[in-house]
């Protein structure tokens, strides 16, 4: 009598659809490890390019995971280390071998403040990303941390992209610290900024969009500093504009009552 044949398998159905999204996650960690190798050498540009291809990876490892169904407890803590890392210690010390290193124990003061303030906002993150979905979805609460470590480079970017050229002289040492400490409290705020997750596009403008998403990479790749100063300038003047946004969406939500509203234990 013939025994059933026995399907051997060395890890699950589910378990094989983690390791995907953590893999690209890993990557992302070491692209953004890496950026900290060029900046040391003093490859500022290269150093930008990684941590923008650092924060493709965290733009793909999370819809890939849900695309597959390969979500896990363990692949949201590891996205948000992965995030101090790429766009917190990164940066900071990008930034740091470029210009902060010259004003001394500030400079280190500002980068330890912003790396701090990225930590605080993953961690506030991810205790609200527990909550059930709904309208705020379209929002996050204070600038997302990808978003964060890439305008926190905006000088650094602006001094290859030749816009410079147009003032008679940027004084560097005045606007990195600037930029620092408005990133910072942007990071841990409760401001409102768009998401950009939950945007519903119309089938008839598909054709628009994607043709929109292809012009705006090959500009990127041609016109990198340019078109990366160009977004991060039209990013910060949307946030003003998604504040609003959100209040008007509050008063036609007729919510009214916010006593607990922003209030959480951080201890």
């Amino acid at each position: 009598m013939e025994q059933p044949k026995k399907n051997f398998k060395i890890v699950s159905d589910k378990k094989a659809r983690i390791i995907l999204p953590n893999a690209i996650t890993l990557i992302g960690i070491c692209i953004g490890l890496t950026s900290i190798k060029f900046a040391i050498d003093g490859k500022f540009a290269i150093a930008i390019i990684a941590i923008l291809f650092a924060g493709l990876m965290d733009a793909l490892d999370g819809r890939i995971a849900r695309l597959i169904k390969g979500t896990s407890k363990m692949g949201k803590e590891l996205d948000s280390l992965g995030d101090v890392v790429s766009f917190g210690v990164a940066p900071a010390l990008i930034m740091y071998y470029w210009n902060l290193q010259y004003l001394d124990k500030f400079g280190w003061f500002v980068c330890l403040t912003y790396v701090v303030c990225v930590a605080l906002r993953l961690a506030r993150f991810n205790v609200n990303s527990e909550e059930e979905t709904s309208w705020k979805d379209n929002f996050f609460e204070g600038m997302p941390s990808p978003a964060g470590g890439i305008i926190v480079l905006m000088p650094l970017v602006f001094s290859f992209s030749g816009y410079g050229e147009l003032f008679l002289k940027i004084n560097y040492d005045l606007l990195v610290p600037i930029f620092f400490i408005i990133v910072s409290v942007l990071l841990i705020s409760t401001i409102p900024t768009y998401s950009f997750k939950r945007i519903i596009i119309p089938r008839s403008m598909t054709k628009f969009l994607l043709f929109g998403i292809v012009l705006f990479f090959g500009a990127l790749l041609v016109y990198t500093f340019k078109i990366l100063a160009i977004s991060s300038l039209i990013y910060i003047c949307l946030i003003p504009i998604s504040y609003f946004h959100y209040q008007k969406i509050r008063k036609e939500k007729n919510i009214t009552s916010d006593k607990d509203d922003g209030l959480e234990d951080i201890l």
